[in-house]
Protein backbone atom coordinates (compact mmCIF):
# COMPACT_ATOMS: atom_id res chain seq x y z
CA UNK A 1 0.00 0.00 0.00
CA UNK A 2 1.32 3.15 -0.66
CA UNK A 3 3.61 5.20 2.12
CA UNK A 4 1.69 7.32 4.54
CA UNK A 5 3.19 10.27 6.55
CA UNK A 6 -0.14 10.53 8.44
CA UNK A 7 -0.54 6.85 9.28
CA UNK A 8 -4.45 6.06 10.68
CA UNK A 9 -4.33 10.00 11.65
CA UNK A 10 -8.34 9.94 10.52
CA UNK A 11 -8.99 6.05 12.51
CA UNK A 12 -11.22 7.61 15.22
CA UNK A 13 -12.34 10.42 12.72
CA UNK A 14 -15.23 10.57 9.81
CA UNK A 15 -14.90 7.62 7.55
CA UNK A 16 -12.85 8.33 4.13
CA UNK A 17 -15.17 7.69 1.43
CA UNK A 18 -18.09 10.11 3.29
CA UNK A 19 -14.54 12.87 3.30
CA UNK A 20 -14.26 12.20 -0.45
CA UNK A 21 -17.73 12.00 -1.34
CA UNK A 22 -18.97 15.50 0.25
CA UNK A 23 -15.22 17.60 -0.51
CA UNK A 24 -14.88 17.60 -4.52
CA UNK A 25 -11.27 18.74 -4.26
CA UNK A 26 -10.38 16.09 -2.06
CA UNK A 27 -11.68 13.83 -4.48
CA UNK A 28 -10.30 14.63 -7.39
CA UNK A 29 -6.82 14.46 -5.96
CA UNK A 30 -7.29 11.27 -4.51
CA UNK A 31 -8.85 9.47 -7.88
CA UNK A 32 -5.99 11.53 -9.61
CA UNK A 33 -3.35 9.62 -7.22
CA UNK A 34 -4.98 5.88 -7.53
CA UNK A 35 -4.90 6.07 -11.18
CA UNK A 36 -7.21 8.32 -13.47
CA UNK A 37 -10.59 6.59 -14.96
CA UNK A 38 -10.94 3.66 -13.80
CA UNK A 39 -10.56 4.52 -10.50
CA UNK A 40 -12.91 6.95 -10.67
CA UNK A 41 -15.26 4.16 -12.13
CA UNK A 42 -14.16 2.15 -9.73
CA UNK A 43 -14.63 4.62 -6.74
CA UNK A 44 -17.87 5.65 -8.62
CA UNK A 45 -19.21 1.93 -8.33
CA UNK A 46 -18.08 1.70 -4.64
CA UNK A 47 -19.68 4.49 -3.41
CA UNK A 48 -23.12 3.56 -5.19
CA UNK A 49 -22.94 0.30 -3.87
CA UNK A 50 -22.24 1.35 0.12
CA UNK A 51 -25.31 4.01 -0.38
CA UNK A 52 -23.35 7.60 -0.42
CA UNK A 53 -23.79 10.02 1.35
CA UNK A 54 -27.61 10.80 2.26
CA UNK A 55 -26.84 14.46 3.58
CA UNK A 56 -25.49 15.75 0.35
CA UNK A 57 -26.81 13.83 -2.52
CA UNK A 58 -28.78 16.69 -3.89
CA UNK A 59 -26.27 18.61 -5.97
CA UNK A 60 -23.58 16.24 -5.46
CA UNK A 61 -23.67 14.96 -9.10
CA UNK A 62 -23.60 17.75 -10.82
CA UNK A 63 -20.68 19.37 -8.70
CA UNK A 64 -19.01 15.89 -9.74
CA UNK A 65 -19.96 15.62 -13.57
CA UNK A 66 -18.19 19.29 -13.68
CA UNK A 67 -15.05 17.80 -12.86
CA UNK A 68 -15.29 14.50 -14.91
CA UNK A 69 -16.10 12.29 -12.01
CA UNK A 70 -18.93 10.15 -11.84
CA UNK A 71 -19.29 9.47 -8.26
CA UNK A 72 -21.90 11.13 -7.55
CA UNK A 73 -24.21 10.71 -10.35
CA UNK A 74 -23.67 7.25 -9.39
CA UNK A 75 -24.49 7.27 -6.04
CA UNK A 76 -27.29 9.45 -6.96
CA UNK A 77 -28.63 6.51 -9.23
CA UNK A 78 -27.69 4.17 -6.82
CA UNK A 79 -29.55 5.77 -3.37
CA UNK A 80 -32.59 4.23 -4.07
CA UNK A 81 -31.73 0.95 -4.21
CA UNK A 82 -28.84 0.24 -1.73
CA UNK A 83 -29.18 0.37 1.86
CA UNK A 84 -26.32 1.74 3.84
CA UNK A 85 -23.52 -1.17 4.72
CA UNK A 86 -25.04 -3.50 7.38
CA UNK A 87 -22.26 -4.76 8.61
CA UNK A 88 -22.16 -4.92 12.49
CA UNK A 89 -18.69 -4.38 13.15
CA UNK A 90 -19.29 -0.30 13.38
CA UNK A 91 -16.11 0.27 15.50
CA UNK A 92 -13.77 -1.58 13.24
CA UNK A 93 -10.87 0.32 12.96
CA UNK A 94 -8.11 0.37 9.84
CA UNK A 95 -5.45 -2.23 11.48
CA UNK A 96 -8.68 -4.58 12.18
CA UNK A 97 -10.18 -4.12 8.30
CA UNK A 98 -6.28 -4.76 6.99
CA UNK A 99 -6.19 -8.13 9.31
CA UNK A 100 -9.42 -8.92 7.78
CA UNK A 101 -8.07 -8.35 4.27
CA UNK A 102 -5.00 -10.35 5.17
CA UNK A 103 -7.33 -13.08 6.39
CA UNK A 104 -8.95 -13.00 3.03
CA UNK A 105 -5.78 -12.82 1.14
CA UNK A 106 -4.14 -15.72 3.40
CA UNK A 107 -7.13 -18.25 1.84
CA UNK A 108 -7.06 -17.02 -1.25
CA UNK A 109 -3.35 -17.47 -1.68
CA UNK A 110 -3.55 -21.19 -0.03
CA UNK A 111 -6.33 -22.19 -2.40
CA UNK A 112 -4.32 -20.96 -5.63
CA UNK A 113 -1.27 -22.54 -4.61
CA UNK A 114 -3.60 -25.61 -3.98
CA UNK A 115 -5.16 -25.64 -7.51
CA UNK A 116 -1.53 -24.97 -9.24
CA UNK A 117 -0.30 -28.19 -7.43
CA UNK A 118 -3.41 -30.16 -8.54
CA UNK A 119 -2.42 -30.79 -12.43
CA UNK A 120 -5.97 -30.31 -13.07
CA UNK A 121 -5.05 -27.19 -15.68
CA UNK A 122 -3.46 -26.83 -18.47
CA UNK A 123 -3.32 -24.00 -21.60
CA UNK A 124 -4.90 -21.00 -21.37
CA UNK A 125 -6.95 -21.68 -17.54
CA UNK A 126 -3.57 -22.65 -16.41
CA UNK A 127 -1.94 -19.64 -17.26
CA UNK A 128 -5.28 -17.31 -16.19
CA UNK A 129 -4.87 -19.48 -12.87
CA UNK A 130 -1.33 -18.75 -12.32
CA UNK A 131 -1.72 -14.89 -12.87
CA UNK A 132 -4.43 -14.78 -10.48
CA UNK A 133 -2.07 -16.59 -7.84
CA UNK A 134 0.44 -13.86 -8.65
CA UNK A 135 -2.10 -11.45 -7.84
CA UNK A 136 -3.25 -12.41 -4.55
CA UNK A 137 0.65 -12.95 -3.48
CA UNK A 138 1.22 -9.20 -4.14
CA UNK A 139 -2.07 -8.63 -2.76
CA UNK A 140 -0.95 -10.73 0.29
CA UNK A 141 2.67 -9.08 0.55
CA UNK A 142 1.17 -5.49 0.64
CA UNK A 143 -1.27 -5.78 2.98
CA UNK A 144 1.39 -7.40 5.36
CA UNK A 145 3.59 -5.25 4.75
CA UNK A 146 1.26 -2.36 5.53
CA UNK A 147 -0.35 -3.88 9.38
CA UNK A 148 3.38 -4.23 10.26
CA UNK A 149 4.25 -0.51 8.74
CA UNK A 150 1.14 0.57 10.83
CA UNK A 151 2.54 -0.74 14.27
CA UNK A 152 -0.15 -4.13 14.09
CA UNK A 153 0.53 -7.31 14.55
CA UNK A 154 -0.74 -9.59 11.92
CA UNK A 155 -3.35 -12.12 12.26
CA UNK A 156 -1.89 -15.71 11.84
CA UNK A 157 -2.24 -17.58 8.77
CA UNK A 158 -4.38 -20.57 9.36
CA UNK A 159 -4.62 -24.16 8.04
CA UNK A 160 -6.72 -24.38 4.94
CA UNK A 161 -8.49 -27.33 2.89
CA UNK A 162 -10.12 -27.09 -0.19
CA UNK A 163 -12.49 -29.76 -2.18
CA UNK A 164 -10.21 -29.84 -5.78
CA UNK A 165 -12.30 -32.77 -7.39
CA UNK A 166 -12.78 -31.30 -10.80
CA UNK A 167 -11.69 -28.23 -13.65
CA UNK A 168 -15.36 -27.76 -13.38
CA UNK A 169 -15.66 -27.75 -9.66
CA UNK A 170 -12.73 -25.69 -9.22
CA UNK A 171 -13.08 -22.88 -11.74
CA UNK A 172 -16.57 -22.53 -9.28
CA UNK A 173 -15.62 -22.27 -5.94
CA UNK A 174 -12.52 -19.94 -7.46
CA UNK A 175 -15.32 -17.74 -8.63
CA UNK A 176 -17.43 -17.71 -5.19
CA UNK A 177 -14.04 -16.90 -3.68
CA UNK A 178 -13.45 -13.98 -5.93
CA UNK A 179 -16.80 -12.75 -6.04
CA UNK A 180 -16.69 -13.06 -2.46
CA UNK A 181 -13.37 -11.14 -1.89
CA UNK A 182 -14.76 -8.29 -4.24
CA UNK A 183 -18.03 -7.96 -2.18
CA UNK A 184 -15.71 -8.17 1.03
CA UNK A 185 -13.55 -5.30 0.34
CA UNK A 186 -16.45 -3.42 -0.96
CA UNK A 187 -18.22 -3.55 2.30
CA UNK A 188 -15.81 -1.93 4.22
CA UNK A 189 -15.19 0.70 1.96
CA UNK A 190 -17.33 3.14 4.07
CA UNK A 191 -15.68 2.15 7.18
CA UNK A 192 -11.98 3.06 6.57
CA UNK A 193 -10.63 6.33 7.75
CA UNK A 194 -7.33 7.09 6.11
CA UNK A 195 -7.48 7.78 2.34
CA UNK A 196 -3.89 5.68 1.16
CA UNK A 197 -5.67 2.46 2.85
CA UNK A 198 -8.90 3.03 0.97
CA UNK A 199 -7.07 3.69 -1.73
CA UNK A 200 -5.10 0.43 -1.59
CA UNK A 201 -8.58 -1.22 -0.84
CA UNK A 202 -9.82 -0.05 -3.53
CA UNK A 203 -7.02 -1.30 -6.10
CA UNK A 204 -7.15 -4.55 -4.85
CA UNK A 205 -11.22 -4.37 -5.20
CA UNK A 206 -11.48 -3.72 -8.49
CA UNK A 207 -8.97 -6.49 -9.32
CA UNK A 208 -10.54 -8.98 -7.55
CA UNK A 209 -14.00 -8.17 -9.67
CA UNK A 210 -11.92 -8.84 -12.39
CA UNK A 211 -11.13 -12.21 -11.48
CA UNK A 212 -14.46 -12.71 -10.80
CA UNK A 213 -15.76 -11.42 -13.81
CA UNK A 214 -13.95 -13.55 -16.03
CA UNK A 215 -14.06 -16.52 -13.34
CA UNK A 216 -17.90 -16.30 -14.33
CA UNK A 217 -17.67 -15.71 -17.71
CA UNK A 218 -16.17 -19.52 -17.93
CA UNK A 219 -18.66 -21.09 -16.00
CA UNK A 220 -21.47 -19.44 -17.86
CA UNK A 221 -22.40 -16.59 -15.36
CA UNK A 222 -22.96 -13.16 -16.28
CA UNK A 223 -19.75 -10.94 -15.25
CA UNK A 224 -22.30 -8.45 -13.18
CA UNK A 225 -24.35 -11.59 -11.12
CA UNK A 226 -25.50 -8.42 -8.98
CA UNK A 227 -26.86 -6.38 -11.82
CA UNK A 228 -25.52 -2.60 -12.00
CA UNK A 229 -24.52 -2.30 -8.20
CA UNK A 230 -22.40 -4.79 -6.43
CA UNK A 231 -23.83 -6.20 -3.09
CA UNK A 232 -21.39 -5.41 -0.38
CA UNK A 233 -20.65 -8.31 1.92
CA UNK A 234 -20.65 -7.41 6.03
CA UNK A 235 -17.47 -8.85 7.66
CA UNK A 236 -19.21 -11.20 9.66
CA UNK A 237 -20.70 -12.94 6.52
CA UNK A 238 -17.90 -13.41 5.24
CA UNK A 239 -15.50 -14.43 7.65
CA UNK A 240 -17.86 -17.34 8.69
CA UNK A 241 -18.41 -18.05 5.03
CA UNK A 242 -14.45 -18.94 5.09
CA UNK A 243 -14.89 -21.26 8.25
CA UNK A 244 -15.86 -24.27 5.79
CA UNK A 245 -12.08 -24.15 4.15
CA UNK A 246 -10.23 -23.53 7.82
CA UNK A 247 -8.48 -26.76 9.09
CA UNK A 248 -9.13 -26.53 13.22
CA UNK A 249 -6.88 -27.58 15.40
Amino acid sequence: MPESKTSLSNRDGEPAMEQLARDPSSRKRFLSAVGGAGAVTAFAGLLAACGGNDDDESGQAGDAASEGDTSGAATGGAAATRQPNPDPKAGTDDLQILNYALSLEYLENAFYASVLESDLFTGSDLEMLMGFAQNEREHLDTILATVEKLGGEPVAEPKTTFPLESPTSVLTLAATLENGGAAAYLGQANRIRDKEVLAAALSIHTVEARHAAGLNALIGLPPEPEGSFAVPAPMEEVLASAQQFIVTP
